[in-house]
């Protein structure tokens, strides 16, 4: 079992920044790629963000949304079993619940592909 908690979420106003952590534990030598996901009100879960653990020259390490590319860095900590989300010029419409989740196989974007999830923390980017 891998256990997934979040931290760092809060309230930020249009244009401010926050990183968001993701601190891994358990058995997480099985788990290969970690994402982002976040669900605003009303709305379906949707992909942010993903990386690798560990990312070899041939590798296609990261992935972003469009709708946070240029402004979001996903990173890693390995050490620290630690996945960020430093998100920059934060938009009204980035107001969520962010979710991270672990997975075994490759990056992928769909939600269904992860095994572990976090139990989220609120962003809310007030205009």
């Amino acid at each position: 079992q891998v256990q997934l908690v979040e931290s760092g979420g809060g309230l930020v106003q249009a244009g401010g920044s926050l990183r968001l952590s993701c601190a891994a534990s358990g058995s997480t030598f099985g788990t290969n790629a970690v994402g982002w996901f976040r669900r605003a009100p009303g709305k379906e879960r949707e992909f942010v963000a993903a990386i690798k653990w560990v990312i070899f020259w041939s590798d296609v390490g990261t992935s972003y949304a469009d709708s946070v590319k240029g402004r979001f860095t996903i990173s890693r900590d390995n050490a620290k079993n630690t996945v960020y989300l430093q998100m920059n010029s934060l938009k009204p419409e980035d107001t969520a619940v962010y979710y991270c989740a672990a997975r075994g196989g490759e990056i992928a974007v769909a939600d269904a592909e992860y095994d572990y999830w976090g139990q989220g923390t609120q962003v809310t980017v007030s205009s």
